[in-house]
């Protein structure tokens, strides 16, 4: 069995060590001529600090990057590859993502996922994963923790923390409005007005989004034209800010959303047996699917929040206070087909039998409250404080007879109900004027309620199971223990060990089965070190690190297989380790570029686990399972983990009159992933390169007009697949073409 290969991670670590070579030499050329780089302050230890100070791996974006890469109304997948070691994938559609850091995430698809990666929303931590589908607007900063963020981030973190800051309210009046037209008649027109109402003492602020898209996929079995792909969205936030004296301070953060849309377009047999490649005369402006006609998604959520902040003199005491609700409905063609072999015609390809079906989910409400004190001593810093989080959610799962126009033939029902509490504290102590240690405890206590029954029996499954039950109970401490060393005032070295958990899941997915599953709680203990530093009079900006976890009990999901099932397992072990980059420089005036780079090597370590491979056909390269019809994993990868994901940024810009002409441009790059537990041939994907250009003129009045394009090189690349009936995949967005106009006043 593979293991930990030193030699080859210090060969990885050597190429990213080449990409700083490669920023550097620029810069120590015109030592003279650059611009220095701004200072980066995050808030991932949930203080503002300085990035370089931080004893972990964090990615900051932010700024003109971050408005560049949701150009052409993208959703928060954007971020897929952007990031060293993230990546983001749905095969639902613009909402329910499923998020991976350094190969560590969920491929489930049913609407109570358990996912290792948290979305915390102006410091409010979205567990549904269709509230992790909220669309970013009047966005400040985002930032990216890699690693067990489980002391101070609470809710599931054992691969890391992705952030969301929206801009808050001042006591200085301003805002902006933009707006930008695009291919396939997409418009994505967002804005925010804010500043004082009572003169020192109450701020406002409110931002808005509006994005569309028409449809722009062709039916080739229905013969129409545009029939689906589009959708309608809009979203708004409003925040008061209550400052009457310099001691106590009130946010109150209000937001709404609503999306009518196109769920995951499904692609039946798009690829060749044998091979990852696409079919001969694969059209991503075409499908070929009978229920198009009566697929549709609809996504409601709303919420608020209360951060309160009093200042005792020195502690600081804050409490958040959070209600979050969405309601969802998503209804496809999930053969991704038409007809099938026994009701001739059908196609594309061999059809075994249809299925379309649908998820609703029509209740959903969540409560999460936090309060923690937090200062400094001294050379001491603290932060203690309590976490409680109740969810309560309600999921339908529903088959249709598609032959039958689209009758109900099978619904199931699910109710759960989780309820978390946790205590936590995190101290960091400066030994010397160099040298900082630091660490932190959690303790939590996890519970779920869940009941599952099937009201109407697929005519395929077993007999109808009644009601079942599962009542998990969990508690776990996880902590980390970290140190930083400054070798200069420019450079630090820093070293983490973290131990991460996630409570136990539950899958009651009943269409298709008679029995839940349920997962056990699963431990990560993470290993990391590196440097951050900046070069050449704050020129440039660097930080790399090299890092090795090991997971017991891991959370997987084998989903698909020819019965279609969505069932939780535990892995015995699993192991990853890699390197992560980030770079930074201004080597010549008006030049500024940015580089990412990570590679993660994943393995599943577990001689007795196997699972059902694929039921269209695909080629399986696993060896055979103990049990007929099924295959080992041990040794794989983990699902949607690619080894390599390198991206690139450069802008230039040239003054003109009071403004200057600027050019941008972005490229993201990941190597092959697999979609599913087991290996096959065919579903796989070798490689994704996107890249994106900006040419516009920004005025210094504030206002900014330019010409964009997204995937500018028209890439097409599988982004996932379903493997229960036949080559069915789903892939990345075609090329958009656009312009923009934006003001700031």
């Amino acid at each position: 069995m593979p293991r930990l290969n030193r030699t080859r991670l210090m060969k990885h670590a050597a190429r990213a060590a080449l990409l700083v070579a490669v920023l550097a030499p620029g810069a120590a050329f015109a030592q003279d001529a650059g611009t220095e780089l701004e200072e980066v302050i995050i808030t991932a230890q949930k203080r503002a600090e300085s990035l370089n100070d931080a004893p972990l791996s964090v990615t900051a974006v932010s700024g003109e990057k971050l408005a560049v890469i949701r150009s052409s109304g993208g959703d928060i997948r954007v971020f897929s590859a952007r990031i060293p070691s993230v990546t983001l994938e749905s095969s639902f559609g613009r909402t329910f993502p499923r998020p991976y850091i350094r190969g560590l995430g969920n491929t489930d698809f049913d609407l109570n996922a358990s996912q290792p990666v948290s979305f915390v929303y102006d410091e409010v931590v979205l567990e549904s994963p269709v509230l992790k589908g909220f669309p970013l607007f009047d966005i400040d900063q985002v930032e990216a923790l890699r690693g067990p963020q489980g002391t101070l981030f609470g809710r599931n973190t054992p691969a890391g923390v992705l952030k969301f800051d929206s801009a808050k309210p001042r006591q200085t009046f301003g805002g902006y409005g933009q707006v930008s037209y695009a291919t396939f008649g997409t418009i994505n027109a967002e804005g925010a007005v804010g500043g004082p109402i009572v003169e020192g003492v109450l701020a406002g602020r409110f931002s808005a989004l509006y994005q569309h898209r028409d449809d722009w996929v062709d039916n080739g079995f229905t013969g129409k034209k545009n029939t689906t792909g589009g959708y309608d969205e809009h979203a708004f936030r409003g925040q008061l800010l209550f400052t009457p004296n310099e001691a106590f301070s009130a946010l109150f953060n209000a937001h709404y959303m609503h999306l009518d849309g196109t769920p995951q377009i499904f692609r039946a047999n798009v690829i060749t047996k044998g091979t990852n490649d696409f079919v001969p005369g694969f059209d991503r402006e075409t499908i070929f699917q009978d229920a198009e006609s009566r697929s549709g998604q609809t996504v409601e959520a709303s919420g608020a929040s209360l951060k309160l902040t009093y200042d005792l003199g020195g502690p600081v005491i804050t409490s958040i206070t959070a209600y979050e609700h969405v309601t969802a409905f998503s209804r496809g063609d999930i053969d991704g087909g038409f007809g099938a072999v026994f009701a001739p015609p059908s196609g594309p390809g061999f059809i075994p039998f249809t299925a379309e079906s649908a998820d609703g989910m029509p209740y959903h409400a969540q409560w999460s409250q936090e309060l923690r004190v937090a200062g400094d001593a001294g050379a001491l810093k603290y932060t203690l404080g309590a976490f409680y989080f109740f969810e309560d959610v309600k999921i339908d799962s529903i088959n249709y007879d598609t032959l039958g126009g689209g009758v109900r033939n099978g619904f199931a029902i699910q109710h759960q109900k989780t309820t978390s509490w946790a205590l936590f504290g995190n101290l960091d102590y400066k030994l010397t004027d160099q040298w900082s240690v630091g660490g932190g405890l959690r303790y939590s206590d996890d519970s779920k309620e869940f009941m599952a029954a099937q009201l109407i029996t697929p005519p395929f499954a077993p007999v109808p199971p009644g009601v079942l039950r599962a009542s998990p109970e969990s508690d776990e401490i996880s902590f980390n223990l970290n140190t930083t060393y400054a070798v200069t005032p420019d450079v630090n070295l820093y070293a983490r060990i973290a131990k991460g958990y996630r409570a136990p899941s539950i899958q009651g997915r009943l269409l298709f089965g008679s029995s839940i599953s349920v997962a056990d709680k699963e431990t990560v203990m993470s290993y990391e070190a590196g440097f951050k530093a900046d070069l050449f009079d704050r020129r440039a900006r660097v930080d790399a690190n090299l890092f090795f976890y090991k997971i017991d009990d891991m959370q997987l999901t084998a989903v698909g297989g020819g019965a279609n099932f969505n069932q939780l397992i535990n892995a015995a072990k699993a192991e990853g380790y890699g390197f992560e980059f980030n770079g930074e420089a201004a080597p010549i005036e008006h030049l500024m570029l940015t580089a990412g780079l990570s590679y993660n090597h994943t393995e599943i370590q577990d001689p007795n686990l196997f699972t059902q491979p694929c039921g269209g056909g695909c080629t399986v390269l696993d060896p055979a399972g103990p049990i007929a019809g099924t295959v080992r994993i041990d040794g794989n990868s983990l699902p949607n983990a690619p080894r390599w994901i390198a991206n690139f940024t450069a802008r230039y810009a040239i003054p003109y009159g009071d403004g200057e002409f600027f050019a941008f441009t972005d490229w993201a790059y990941r190597s092959k992933i697999n979609f599913f537990l087991y290996q096959s041939a065919e579903f796989t994907d070798d490689r994704l390169l996107e890249g994106g250009l900006r040419l516009g003129y920004a005025a210094a009045a504030g206002w900014e007009a330019a010409v964009f394009a997204r995937n500018i090189t028209d890439d097409e690349s599988l982004e996932g697949g379903i493997d229960f009936n036949n080559l069915t995949g789903f892939v990345n967005d075609p090329r958009t073409l656009g312009v923009e106009v934006k003001a700031k006043f």
